[in-house]
């Protein structure tokens, strides 16, 4: 029996991936990061090859980790996580300082940081586990307490994008369920081009099939970019 939902329980801590290329900046959150070995010390973060960032890193073959504290808005996550650099400057507003590497280190809503050189890759299907030699790391703020990825999902109510390590999909509705909401209109998201389906509904956030996208909760946001209701238009048959 595999019961994927019990993966949830295992502790992650909810980073901010940062990379450069080109004398360019990108960075993205990351789930799945852990110290491998103690001397030298390294540790390990798995990235979608999709992601920009996956890009930054492998060319400039070093990276950093911000460490978020429980804290950290949700708002703040769904611009680091679920927008793309390609479309957004995600360091515009953001508090920042550049590391040994010359590689941003992102302190808004940190608790402390890595900076690690890349030492190996292993790709694994659809991520890539980048493994880093640690050279600078520090605490930022005592006071601030690590968000793991099960706070960030059970206390926060935090939503997982499709592109994260730990992305769980969720089984699609049947026949009979999709009966009744063939009919409903369709909703694009004009951020990031997400369709929400009424016939399959949003299981990552409980929504059943057969949810009309006018009785979506008000504070519903896309899955995908986690934007809301109001970045969405009906699409045209």
């Amino acid at each position: 029996m595999l019961d994927l939902e019990s993966l949830y329980k295992l502790n992650y801590p909810m980073c901010i991936i940062c990379s450069k290329k080109a004398g360019k900046f990108d960075g993205c959150i990351v789930n799945t990061v852990f110290q491998i070995v103690p001397e030298p010390p390294m540790v390990t973060v798995s990235v979608n090859n999709e992601c920009l960032t996956h890009q930054y890193i492998t060319d400039g073959r070093a990276f950093t980790l911000s460490v978020l504290a429980e804290r950290t808005p949700l708002e703040f996550i769904r611009k680091w996580g679920f927008k793309s650099g390609r479309d957004i400057d995600k360091f515009e507003q953001a508090e920042y300082k550049t590391g040994r590497t010359g590689i941003p280190i992102v302190l808004d809503n940190a608790a402390s940081f890595i900076e690690a050189e890349v030492v190996e890759t292993i790709e694994v299907k659809t991520h890539t586990l980048f493994i880093g030699r640690i050279v600078a790391c520090e605490t930022i703020d005592e006071q601030k307490i690590p968000m793991t990825y099960t706070y960030y999902r059970d206390v926060k109510g935090g939503k997982t994008p499709r592109t994260a390590a730990t992305f769980i999909a969720k089984k699609k509705p049947t026949d009979n369920l999709k009966q009744g909401a063939n009919n409903m209109k369709k909703y694009k998201c004009l951020m990031c081009g997400y369709i929400y389906d009424p016939a399959v509904g949003d299981p990552e956030s409980d929504i059943k099939p057969g949810t009309a996208f006018e009785d979506l909760p008000d504070d519903w946001v896309c899955p995908d970019c986690g934007v809301g209701k109001d970045e969405f238009e009906p699409v045209e048959d």
